[in-house]
């Protein structure tokens, strides 16, 4: 029963904040306020809010209690593979920077190579707004496209600026699948999140127009609260 009196607790804050009873940097009830109102445990009161925390909507000063925390302005992102996130993110005038994480082999037991022949590379990079980590970009390429790709790829910030350097102009998709999962450890860490933060995983390829042929196969990881996602185009 206490799981649910927590549940309870949750949507009622929560419901607080979207109409607007909360503002950002307002101090919240103190836990005795609310197991009075409620009629719960401390202990009960205290888990809500602790869920609430690692939800990122409230944060802890020591000695003053729990306060909710400022909404971020969601970032707008058309999810479409013609344009890179390196051209879109300008376009829209963020300040954007991309850290390649690493180029590795990928071992033969691998899954890609159902999709990819000959040696295929991941390409990792990690993709900084504003100086906050958004999201990680890992595209898996075939050395029988690219040859150079070993070489190549530790440097690569925009693999649609190395395939324009290879003669391929325009792109396109012909395959896009998204779900929902939270984040492993090493993902924490890239992503300067917690374990409660949702991720939206988008899996799709890279075609070129003129050919047809498949460059990429790839895996982006998004925070799912600093996006709004436009599905429209």
């Amino acid at each position: 029963m206490q799981g649910g009196k927590e549940a309870v607790i949750v949507d009622a804050v929560m419901q607080m904040i979207r109409e607007k009873k909360l503002i950002p940097g307002e101090k919240l009830p103190s836990e005795n306020e609310l197991a009075e109102e409620f009629t719960a445990p401390r202990i009960t009161v205290r888990k809500a809010l602790q869920q609430l925390e690692a939800r990122g909507h409230v944060y802890t000063i020591k000695g003053k209690g729990r306060f909710l925390k400022e909404e971020a302005k969601p970032i707008h992102l058309h999810l479409t593979g013609s344009e890179s996130f390196t051209d879109k993110m300008t376009e829209a005038g963020y300040n954007l920077k991309t850290v390649n994480i690493s180029c590795q082999k990928e071992p033969s037991r691998s899954p890609i190579y159902q999709k990819l022949e000959g040696n295929v590379y991941k390409v990792s990079r990690l993709r900084l707004i504003e100086n906050e980590p958004m999201a990680i970009h890992q595209s898996y390429v075939s050395e029988l496209a690219f040859p150079d790709i070993d070489r190549d790829g530790p440097s690569i910030s925009s693999m649609f600026a190395y395939y324009r350097k290879h003669g391929y102009k325009e792109f396109t998709s012909n395959g896009t699948y998204l779900c929902v999962r939270f984040p492993t450890s090493e993902e924490q860490k890239r992503l300067n999140c917690n374990s409660m933060i949702p991720l939206i995983v988008l899996e799709s390829n890279t075609v070129d127009c003129e050919s047809g042929k498949i460059l990429e196969f790839n895996e982006i990881i998004y925070r799912s609260d600093k996006f709004k996602y436009d599905m429209t185009r």
